[in-house]
């Protein structure tokens, strides 16, 4: 099932989007012409919903960010040997973690907005895993019951301020840094998904979840080991190599195979 979350009058509602889900194109477009919303009465993430029986077409509508986490986005560092290659790095001994607040977060068209404070963004395609049930101490073994579903991420890194400033607070948590979307999709098998990303139609970005350096299991164990993840919270499950510089007039596409594409265009602060 894909949940989306939508506004097509004066105030959001929820949806489940109906239809065959296409490839995307060489450019990293996706034709949404032949898929629909069945909107839902309430929020499906924290009550009881069910079908209003309106249905209005997925093009007449405009889709928001999937959730907006009540409480924080996990992101997981280096974990793609060849992306912690291109930084220079290792692969480290246990998951690299670090917090995106819910103030980043923005949807499908949003403007990633470039802080004048840094001369070197980052684009980073990655998948995003949305918690659906509260996790503390749960072992791998159980950490896909605590799995509410998928979506698309782009973790932007402000790249200068990540190297100058030691840690990555400031780098990874700005405003605008965690476009999500374009909806959840409740229903993947997570073992070897393309992900992929695109400039200005450009194919930046081709890697595989099947090249993760520790798995998703491994993540919800680790990170609920010492914190306690809520339901709506998000991982970030770290980005292939192929990361690179964003300009003000760029337009920036991310895609996960199953789940669909999520489009940001980038602007000046």
């Amino acid at each position: 099932m894909r949940i989306a979350r939508f506004i097509s009058g004066e105030d959001p509602a929820y949806g489940v989007v109906e239809g065959d889900l296409p490839e995307p194109g060489p450019d990293g477009e996706l034709d949404l012409s032949g898929l629909q919303l069945a909107v839902l009465s309430g929020d499906p993430f924290f009550q009881p919903t069910q079908s209003t029986g309106e249905r209005i077409p997925l093009a007449d509508v405009r889709l928001l960010s999937p959730i907006i986490p009540r409480s924080k986005v996990v992101g997981v560092g280096k974990n793609f040997a060849d992306h912690a290659k291109e930084m220079g790095g290792e692969v480290p001994p246990s998951p690299l973690t670090f917090f995106k607040p819910n103030t980043a977060v923005i949807g499908p068209g949003d403007p990633i907005r470039l802080p004048a404070v840094s001369d070197e963004v980052s684009y980073e395609a990655e998948l995003a895993v949305v918690i659906g049930k509260i996790a503390k101490g749960v072992p791998a073994e159980k950490a896909r019951e605590h799995i509410l579903g998928y979506t698309c991420a782009n973790d932007v890194t402000l790249r200068d301020i990540q190297r100058s400033d030691g840690q990555w607070s400031r780098a990874k948590g700005f405003d605008t840094s965690c476009p999500l979307g374009p909806w959840i999709e409740t229903e993947l098998d997570t073992r070897d998904l393309a992900v992929r990303s695109w400039v200005n139609g450009e194919l930046r970005q081709d890697g595989t979840t099947e090249d993760f350096v520790f798995d998703i299991p491994e993540l919800i164990a680790h990170i609920s080991e010492t914190i306690t993840l809520l339901p709506g919270d998000v991982i970030l499950t770290g980005t292939p190599a192929g990361v690179g510089r964003i300009d003000a007039g760029d337009q920036v596409r991310v895609s996960v195979e199953g789940i669909g594409v999520l489009a940001n265009p980038v602007m000046e602060a």
